[in-house]
């Protein structure tokens, strides 16, 4: 695998003979995102570590985000991730928020170990694919080899240009909380939650996800895109 940087690109190192420089710019991705108000409690159960409170959206709820993404071109590679994670706060400045992603399976072996080194996400490889077939798309995710989670929806067309999004999303790196700015395209088909079935196995990750409501509650929201584009800065101690 290599990498091409810009020369002034700021140079992390090189992790298994791969320079690893930021920004990282992604120029192609299809991408999934939906939004669930779910329990506040459980959320905040699911959340590893002490830095960060799950935001309450409503009274007793928080906000759980799925994100579903084929990367086509990725300096790291061209993988498939699924995010599981929830708007939060940081308790050392609650006036800085963004995402906390708890789980972050992915299907290649370099994605999982920059991600983690680097960034500190909680990546892990698993057996994750996307089909497209007939104007369907399916992703199928199994962990530790059980049966997880299954989504098939609508290859639909976007209705709205794609908008371009400046967050945050929140790790633990070397132990201590962590700050990565972002910016990330979210797709423009606005597809209708009638017509996206979610299917759960029954792995521990699964259950996790039966303790937030699925797969009976409803998205609150589904964007779906296709050429999408994103950028993600040098992580940086918010401890």
């Amino acid at each position: 695998m290599t990498e091409t940087a810009d020369p002034q690109a700021d140079y992390w190192g090189d992790l298994d003979g791969v320079p690893i420089h930021f920004p990282v710019v992604v120029d192609d991705m299809n991408q999934l995102t939906l939004t669930y108000s779910v329990p506040l409690d459980a959320a905040q159960g699911l959340l590893p570590g002490d830095g960060f409170d799950v935001v309450e959206t409503e009274p007793g709820k928080g906000m759980f985000v799925v994100s579903i993404v084929d990367y086509v071109t990725n300096p790291w590679g061209d993988y498939n991730e699924v995010n599981f994670g929830f708007i939060v706060s940081s308790r050392t400045d609650p006036e800085v928020s963004g995402a906390f992603v708890y789980r972050m399976p992915v299907n290649e072996e370099f994605t999982c170990k920059a991600g983690n080194q680097v960034m500190g996400l909680p990546k892990t490889v698993e057996d994750l694919t996307f089909d497209y077939v007939d104007g369907t798309v399916t992703v199928d995710l199994a962990m530790g080899g059980e049966a997880t989670l299954k989504v098939t929806f609508p290859d639909e067309a976007p209705v709205m240009d794609a908008s371009m999004t400046e967050t945050l999303t929140f790790s633990y790196l070397g132990g201590g909380p962590t700050a990565i700015p972002l910016e990330i395209e979210i797709g423009g088909a606005m597809i209708d939650p009638d017509n996206i079935t979610v299917e759960l196995g029954g792995s521990a990750v699964a259950d996790e996800l039966r303790s937030l409501g699925l797969p009976d509650a409803q998205p609150d929201m589904a964007l779906w895109g296709k050429g999408l584009r994103g950028t993600f800065q040098r992580p940086y101690s918010i401890g």
